[in-house]
């Protein structure tokens, strides 16, 4: 008879089951935290930055917006095929990654000296940025105990904010005393300073035993592919047509990406969970919410300065409220989604940012600096406090095993939110007539319909009390 001692004993997790002990937390959520900065500074710095790179390439205008558009569209079109990656081979291995890809294509954004190769290794970037995004979520659910968890998110919520408020003065400071290649550079100490300690304190997670589906994979690319460029062109008023061609294979190929998920025993897109309504609506408040703020922070520069006649300096400044507010209010909010439903929190902070954008679209003749800021702050305030409970409703309710798919969702309707939102601007000024009546109110409407999107969110949410928000059962 054989010793029972000597018998095999079942795997162990290789890391915590319920977040780290401190202070590995501190060092691992820092790690976090530096690449969070870098991805969310570089995409407002790049911003920023268009006209200045376009001048010195000898570039368009119209060319150099790929600039951007390479590198969104290269995380779209890769969230999801690395968050299954990262479920299969380790979120930590998908996160190093990606950190490497994104810190060695900075680089090459700097030593570019033509157009095409920039947009190209922005593309590269984007790859990298994807892997970081993919798989952030996961992470900071293995980060820190289940009882812990809203904290930290709106902690990463909070450093999404401030990166994001930060960026245009960092761009202008560097730009200042420097050439534009140096906005690129400064990620290459910080991307190894952060390589560094993600290889040390990062947890790992238990590999999913399934194989990576390619072919989803490509079914992928081409949905989100075809759907970003055809929002796009609609927004830009390309021949609709092609626009029509364009979304329609984005149907198509959606059609048969969601009936493959189906088929196979570990979908990459988890449909599964979204038979769970408290996740369904939670995904759609995330995307109602984001196309809120998508039109509102992209018409209200135009409305500041055409509308109220307020310089590119004033404008900067009253647009910081909003990101700053966001940064305040979103780590009380992650501490308050330990405690109380998302539907609750979620449906009071975007009403509250619905009335915020509504008093903007009808501010008094003329506004005070006062009048605006204040408008601004409420409006960063309730969406900061639905932004953290909203993404622990939609971990929280999705096995541990499924939470790199997870969190590619909540940045693929992050993404989606806000590409809609930046069309429907675009959109809404191009059909303006040439009358300046009419154009100065186009940017009104476009508040008011941002307004109206974070109302509808705000009933979404709302709707996810009426019995739904309870512990999902295992799936």
């Amino acid at each position: 008879m054989s010793d029972p001692a000597l018998a095999p004993r079942p795997s162990q997790p290789p890391d915590f089951e319920d977040g780290l002990p401190w202070p590995r937390r501190f060092w691992a959520i820092l790690t976090v935290l530096i690449a969070v900065a870098m991805s969310m500074l570089d995409n407002s710095i790049a911003n920023v930055a268009l006209p200045t790179i376009a001048q010195s390439l000898d570039a368009s205008p119209a060319a150099s917006v790929w600039v951007v558009n390479a590198y969104q569209m290269a995380i779209m079109i890769l969230l999801l095929p690395l968050a299954s990656l990262g479920d299969i081979h380790g979120y930590r291995r998908i996160y190093c990654i990606g950190l490497g890809v994104f810190t060695l294509a900075s680089l090459a954004c700097a030593s570019t000296h033509s157009l095409p190769m920039l947009a190209a290794a922005r593309a590269l970037q984007g790859a990298g940025g994807a892997g970081l995004m993919s798989v952030n979520a996961a992470l900071i659910r293995a980060i820190y105990p289940r009882a812990s968890l809203g904290r930290g998110l709106g902690i990463n919520a909070f450093v999404i904010a401030a990166s994001s408020a930060a960026g245009p003065t960092v761009a202008g400071a560097v730009l200042a005393v420097a050439r534009w290649e140096w906005l690129f550079l400064i990620n290459v100490p910080l991307g190894l300073l952060a390589l560094g300690l993600a290889l040390r304190t990062l947890p790992a997670n238990h590999p999913s035993p399934h194989r990576f589906d390619a072919l989803s994979a490509v079914l992928n690319a081409f949905t989100f592919g075809l759907l970003i460029t055809g929002i796009d062109g609609f927004g830009h008023q390309e021949s609709f047509k092609y626009i029509a061609i364009q979304l329609a294979l984005a149907a198509a190929f959606g059609t048969v990406f969601v009936w493959r998920q189906t088929l196979i025993p570990f979908p990459m897109l988890p449909v599964e969970l979204f038979r769970r309504p408290i996740f369904a609506l939670s995904v759609g408040t995330s995307i109602c919410s984001f196309v809120a703020q998508g039109l509102a922070l992209v018409s209200l520069p135009f409305y500041f300065e055409r509308s109220l006649g307020l310089s590119q300096v004033e404008t900067g400044l009253l647009m910081t409220p909003w990101p700053a507010a966001i940064a305040i209010v979103a780590p009380l909010a992650g501490r308050l989604s330990d405690r109380f439903p998302a539907g609750i929190l979620g449906a009071i902070g975007l009403a509250t940012m619905s009335v915020g954008l509504a008093l903007l679209a009808f501010l008094p003749t003329p506004p005070s600096h006062l009048d605006i800021a204040w408008r601004m702050t409420l409006c960063g305030a309730g969406f900061g406090f639905f932004q953290s409970p909203n993404n622990r409703a939609i971990l929280a309710n999705t096995p541990r095993e499924r939470s790199g798919g997870a969190g590619a969702i909540i940045s693929t309707a992050r993404l989606l939110g806000q590409t809609t939102g930046t069309a429907l601007v675009a959109l809404i000024f191009g059909l303006a007539t040439a009358s300046t009546e009419l154009a100065l109110s186009s940017q009104s409407i476009a508040i008011l319909l941002a307004a109206g999107f974070a109302a509808g969110a705000a009933v979404v949410s709302s709707l996810r009390l009426m019995g739904f928000e309870r512990p999902a059962p295992p799936v």
